[in-house]
């Protein structure tokens, strides 16, 4: 049932309780949940069971007492139909047709806006997800992340919070250096395994492709910062490293344009170092008393915050460890105003949220002990004509972001981001995933986004069968959806708005697939339980008012998840 539906009902049990409670300090709390057997009814409330100790009287009496108040209240009229009590106090509603009919004429009047609020209240929250390094193209679990990040970020602002979309270079350290040193191997004319070829370097043939424009004098741009022009020169390695960098970060942003995905801000690495964040970051730590010095090397107290064991800071060659930085950047989102941020990374990241949560708490800021939340995702299995592929020719030695948007729409990229975007959000963050290319493409129910599309087109085929005005569908009599069929397909579209307040709550976007497969799974039951085009006018007119409800829940979720809602397929 609807938000305000409940809404109306913890009204009248509050209105049932005040004659009990006055003149006492009892301010007792509603609590609606679902019977696990619908046998029992729509709502079930186990407040009786609560309050019975302090009112010194049987569970199930006072439940009568309270049974007896809502049922006597006016207000309830037309929002509950009957009430009980069972087992040893549990009350048990059940809501009225009209109730539960009435979410079509919601749906079809909020329409874009249906399942959206503003419970944020525009808290900034920051969302940072892909956070590739720039040495080589987006891998699969890239893709994992970006499909996630989107999505969450999409609900974040569906609930009304100020949504930036960060992605984080990590543009300074080792991994540039080899990148380089990779890029300059090629410009000398060596090839992985030649003798001369460095063992760290990278051997994907983009490699190579870097090598030959940078031979060619090429200028490259990313989608922020300065263009990089080509030396030609082969013993410039600064010039190869920087425009190294900026061929990849393009790269990287082509790939996330495919995808669909934009980002509102990218924060460099290196810049921390620049603007001396790191530094600062470290000097507040050792004025706060949290660190100490030993074997030459300096080290915080983690374990004061919840880490197994106190993490070197500065190795006693004087360099920083790889967590430093991490405590300066989101010291830097939280002074940027970010009451809340999120990190969506792999799994192997999981060792860092102790000591980055614990530096931050070390600084005595009032940053809260959640900061930053953290979303881990574990790997993707990509598989394509029943084998598992591994390699990419493109990469050197994993499969790319954009070889699975282009096997999974066969040539038709806005296809394929449709399979991999919601394909890589189909199952919780913290499980293992195997994308199937084969079920990707199938046209069948055993491909889920198609699945879920072939619904909206559906609905969409028999409105244009119809041809009529679709406006007059929001003033339609609904007391004619009786069905079992109706009547579960109007229970899944009163869940909408709580599934994706929980969703945005729980950091699950997942839960917007699985929803959206049980909503295309009874719409599909409905269609071929029941015609929808009738010689009876006010039935074919009630049913079309409930298709379309359902084609814009459809609508609005796959827009949540970055999927499109074709209207033919």
């Amino acid at each position: 049932m609807l938000a305000q539906q409940k809404l109306e009902i913890v009204a009248l049990f509050q209105a049932a309780l005040a004659p009990l409670t006055a003149g006492t300090d009892l301010a007792p709390v509603v609590v609606l949940e679902r019977p696990r057997d619908p046998a029992h009814g729509d709502i079930a409330c186990n407040i009786a069971m609560q309050l019975a100790k302090q009112f010194k009287t049987n569970p199930r009496e006072l439940a009568n007492k309270l049974v007896a108040a809502l049922l006597a209240d006016p207000a309830a009229k037309g929002i509950i139909e009957s009430a009980d009590v069972a087992g040893p106090g549990f009350i048990n509603l059940r809501v009225a047709a009209g109730a539960k009919q009435s979410v079509v004429r919601t749906i079809l009047q909020s329409g874009a806006q249906y399942g959206r609020s503003d419970a944020g209240a525009g808290k900034k929250v920051v969302i940072e997800f892909v956070s590739a390094n720039p040495t080589g193209p987006l891998h699969v679990g890239h893709g994992r992340q970006a499909a996630l990040g989107d999505a969450l970020s999409s609900l974040f602002e569906s609930q009304g919070y100020a949504v930036t979309r960060e992605f984080y270079y990590n543009d300074a350290g080792v991994q540039i250096a080899t990148l380089a040193n990779s890029v300059q191997a090629r410009l000398k004319g060596w090839r992985p395994g030649d003798a001369q070829w460095p063992e760290s370097a990278y051997n994907g043939d983009y490699i190579a492709d870097i090598a030959d424009d940078f031979k060619a004098g090429k200028t490259v741009e990313a989608s922020d910062g300065l263009p990089a022009t080509a030396s030609t020169d082969v013993d410039d390695i600064e010039s190869i490293r920087a425009f190294a960098v900026t061929y990849l970060r393009n790269e990287q942003d082509i790939d996330m344009q495919s995808f669909g995905v934009k980002f509102d801000n990218y924060f460099l690495e290196s810049s921390l170092y620049k603007d001396n964040k790191v530094h600062a970051a470290v000097d507040a730590l050792i004025a706060s008393g949290h660190t100490y010095e030993e074997g030459g090397a300096l080290w915080l107290r983690t374990t004061e915050y919840g880490d197994d064991k106190d993490r070197v800071m500065k190795k006693s060659d004087g360099t920083y460890t790889y967590f430093v930085p991490d405590v300066a950047y989101h010291l830097v989102k939280w002074q940027r105003g970010f009451v809340q941020a999120i990190n969506i990374q792999g799994s192997d990241h999981h060792g860092t949220i102790a000591r980055v949560r614990g530096g931050l708490q070390a600084l005595g800021l009032g940053i809260p002990q959640g900061y930053p939340d953290y979303v881990l995702h574990k790997m993707v299995t990509v598989m394509k004509d029943g084998e598992e592929v591994k390699i990419s020719k493109r990469a050197g030695s994993y499969v790319t972001v954009r070889d699975l948007i282009e096997w999974s729409g066969n040539g038709d990229i806005n296809r394929g981001r449709d399979a991999v975007r919601f394909f890589l959000i189909s199952r919780k963050a913290d499980t293992e995933f195997v994308f199937d290319v084969d079920v990707a493409l199938a046209t069948s129910d055993e491909n889920p986004v198609y699945y879920v599309q072939y619904a909206h087109a559906r609905i969409c085929s028999a409105l244009a069968n119809w041809g009529g005005d679709e406006a007059q569908l929001a003033n339609v009599d609904l007391s004619l959806l009786t069905t079992p069929h109706e009547a579960r397909l109007l229970a899944k579209l009163a869940e909408y708005p709580e599934m994706v307040q929980r969703a945005q709550a729980e950091l699950s976007p997942h839960q917007v697939a699985f929803y959206l497969r049980e909503l295309a799974g009874e719409l599909h039951s409905y269609y071929f339980a029941h015609k929808w085009l009738l010689d009876d006018e006010a039935l074919k007119l009630a049913r079309l008012a409930l298709a379309s409800a359902t084609r814009q829940v459809l609508r609005n979720g796959l827009a949540l998840i970055g999927v499109s809602a074709p209207n033919k397929m």
